[in-house]
């Protein structure tokens, strides 16, 4: 019972700052543009366990431009600003 407790203590302590870089994460998408922010919200459920999170965001990106959602031109710059967020959910 007593390993029980400590291994739950020990999930909430590690879960605890987890939530605050999603929190923070998600107030920084907050601020950004149209395009960004739908990278952002591709991007995020997967960012943290990437192994290359830099490829996911591409191909986040690029699944989000052949659909129309993003624009061509604003690609890059939108999935740059979406990355400075995206960097705090690690």
């Amino acid at each position: 019972m007593k390993s029980l407790l400590c291994a739950a203590a020990l999930t909430l302590a590690c879960a605890a700052p987890a939530l605050a870089d999603k929190a923070s994460a998600d107030q920084c998408a907050a601020n950004l543009g149209a395009d960004a922010k739908a990278i952002y919200a591709a991007a995020a459920p997967g960012f943290a366990s990437a192994a290359d999170p830099r490829a996911l965001v591409t191909e986040k990106t690029k699944a989000l431009v052949q659909s129309g959602a993003v624009s061509m031109s604003g690609a890059r710059p939108a999935a740059e600003a979406a990355g400075a967020c995206l960097t705090q959910l690690r």
